[in-house]
């Protein structure tokens, strides 16, 4: 069978920061029947490119101002149910993979993958399966003993989905305002979460729950991530 005759699997980068965007587009442009679509910097933007040119496969990054990776894979599984997303992470020991699977995610990569296990994930995903790299598939599978034992437990376990998605736009230092016009809720909502998730972690301030989640690694300053 001739190349032409292949299926283009074409593909939507998403993430905040030029360079690594240039760097995946750079890489996937030199992969046979890999076609990247298009970019977004944000998970706003990530659902308008992807409502426009309906990409096979989304690569999704994790950690993003506005409403972030969790919530914008969340939207697209509703909007753009063809399009598939690859999360792709910073760290092995990010505390979101578990949140992200649940959004509708259907693979899950640290960044500094190789090129070979990249281009596996997207083929497998593209054909309809599940991929998660070894070390984030390691982190899930001793989630739940390190939860029995004690060890290493976050206090952010305890928060639900929505509650964790206002955390991290919190410490983002996103206002009241802003995340409720992003997560189309009034401010009033916002902030019976915040307290509510204040009570959960033993905090008591903004201050307090940015500390909080810089010790838990949710919250990676500008440059680190």
């Amino acid at each position: 069978m001739s190349s032409a005759s292949i299926k283009h699997i074409s593909i939507l980068i998403v993430d905040d920061h030029d360079l690594v965007r240039m760097g995946l587009r750079h890489m996937l442009t030199d992969v046979e029947n890999f076609l990247v679509i298009g970019e977004a910097c944000s998970g706003e933007e990530a659902l308008d490119k992807a409502a426009e040119l309906i990409p096979d496969v989304v690569l999704m990054d994790v950690r993003m101002p506005g409403i972030g990776g969790i919530e914008a894979t969340q939207r697209m599984e509703r909007r753009s149910p063809d399009s598939r997303v690859v999360a792709l992470t910073a760290c092995a020991d990010d505390p979101f993979p578990d949140l992200l699977l649940e959004a509708g995610a259907r693979g899950f990569l640290t960044k500094d993958s190789g090129m070979e296990e990249l281009v596996t994930a997207i083929r497998e995903v593209h054909a309809g399966n599940h991929y998660v790299c070894r070390k984030i598939a390691q982190e899930l599978a001793l989630k739940p003993l390190r939860k029995r034992n004690g060890a290493n437990h976050s206090p952010f376990d305890e928060l639900s989905e929505r509650e964790m998605q206002v955390a991290l736009m919190i410490v983002g230092c996103q206002s009241a305002q802003d995340i409720a016009d992003q997560l189309n809720v009034s401010p009033k909502t916002v902030n019976t979460y915040r307290y509510r998730m204040f009570e959960k972690l033993g905090v008591d301030s903004d201050v307090g729950l940015t500390l909080l989640a810089l010790r838990h690694k949710l919250f990676v300053p500008d440059g680190d991530g």
